[in-house]
């Protein structure tokens, strides 16, 4: 182990900033979908055809996707479908202090797959479906240079679900369905410590797997209406790892506990004629229960981490037009609300209220389906004051932009 410097500056600047760090640690694992959806971390963007209509898909859920977005609708589908879909993200916030100071998140664009499979069983009210994706996710970099790299460098999670699912049509206008989820998660970060040493990092690497489940019902009493809820239970991954305080510290053994919470979305879709379908959805999630984080292991002691989120909604509205011969259009809208209050504000996780645009088209044959969707996600500033780590007070700007394509294929 390097022996710390001497200096009293930089022993008091990393004892001082410890506290800090393990923050960020607990904000990197959770940093992903809250660059593309206000919502906290989750990732709710996992079908074109779905992110075309604002995600207000709950009620109408007939493609393979309706795994995640409600597995009841699957039983709408007939013999064996496979759709394969690939997420496209550009996570773009720029930050000007109370000062005047800028900084920048790293656009590259992050992919995201998606895969999907149902097979209604024959002359049988059950369908089965598979679906891999990821409901958390992706990651966001502010650099090293930023004002606050002693708060905020970067941050990455993956999360994979695998989540079989069973649906039964009990009756001809109401279904019901339910599956497991097993999910994985990696996490890994990079964030300064002292303002003494620019070169000196925070660096922590650890995955973990837990489990959990969805459910969905919908029904539709008539041509015109149908009505969909989806619920997915909370999960907890404890995260085995290590972590350094570089050049300070030997790599130690750490871990530390992140839960995801539940959430439950509802919606109502009217269909007029053959050729519209109008759904809106409110998509609630429990933020309430994501208070505080303790890692244990660290080369040095830390203090719990307090998030503090609160629970919030997404808003969703979407219209589907029929173009004739298979084709079709969308266009939607999402509210986002704001989940991280100002004192526990961390830039590694911006949360804001965002307002979300989308537009989509496709094709439904005979064998193949394909679909395009594309939504950006808007807020022209959110001013942070009274954050208790200080550094991170500001102007937090966000315009984030996304693709999704996908494709199915019927047997």
């Amino acid at each position: 182990m390097k022996k710390l410097n001497d200096d009293s500056v930089i022993t008091g600047a990393l004892f001082g900033r410890v506290g800090c760090c393990l923050a960020i640690v607990s904000c990197a694992m959770l940093a992903g979908s809250q660059h593309a959806d206000a919502v906290g971390f989750r990732l709710p963007n996992q079908d074109p055809e779905g992110i075309a209509r604002g995600n207000a898909f709950a009620a109408t859920a007939d493609n393979p996707s309706a795994i995640y977005y409600n597995p009841a609708g699957i039983t709408q589908l007939e013999g064996q479908q496979a759709r394969v879909g690939l997420y496209l993200i550009s996570a773009d916030t720029d930050y000007t202090s109370p000062s005047g100071q800028k900084a920048h998140t790293d656009a590259t664009v992050q992919p995201v797959p998606q895969l999907y499979y149902v097979n209604s069983l024959k002359d049988t009210p059950i369908s089965l479906g598979l679906g891999v994706y990821a409901p958390y996710g992706l990651g966001l970099d502010w650099g090293t240079h930023s004002p606050f790299r002693t708060m905020a460098e970067s941050g990455k999670v993956l999360y994979a679900c695998v989540n079989p699912v069973i649906a039964w049509r009990v009756l001809p206008s109401l279904s019901i369905a339910i599956g497991p989820t097993i999910n994985y998660s990696q996490a890994t970060l990079k964030q300064g410590i002292t303002d003494v040493n620019p070169a000196d990092q925070f660096r922590f690497k650890g995955d973990g797997w837990d489990f959990g489940f969805n459910a969905g019902l919908r029904w539709q009493p008539c041509p015109e209406w149908a009505f969909g809820v989806n619920y997915r239970s909370a999960t907890e991954v404890d995260y085995e790892g290590g972590s350094e305080f570089h050049p300070y510290t030997a790599r130690t053994d750490t871990h530390g506990s992140v839960r995801f919470p539940q959430f439950v979305a509802g919606g109502i879709s009217f269909r007029p004629t053959e050729d519209w379908n109008f759904e809106v959805d409110v998509d609630w999630t429990d933020w309430d229960n994501v208070n505080s984080i303790i890692f244990h292991g660290t080369a040095l002691p830390v203090p719990p981490f307090v998030l503090n989120y609160t629970s919030s909604f997404m808003y969703e509205f979407g219209a589907t037009r029929q173009l004739g011969k298979g084709y079709f259009a969308s266009l939607g809208y999402i509210y986002s609300e704001n989940s991280s209050p100002d004192k526990n504000f961390n830039p590694i996780v911006p949360d804001s209220v965002l307002h979300l645009g989308s537009v989509g088209f496709g094709h439904h044959g005979e064998r193949w389906d394909w679909a395009v969707g594309y939504h950006f996600a808007y807020n022209p500033g959110r001013e942070v004051k009274n954050d208790v780590n200080q550094l991170g007070d500001g102007t937090y700007r966000t315009f984030n932009n996304a693709v999704n394509i996908s494709t199915t294929y019927k047997f």
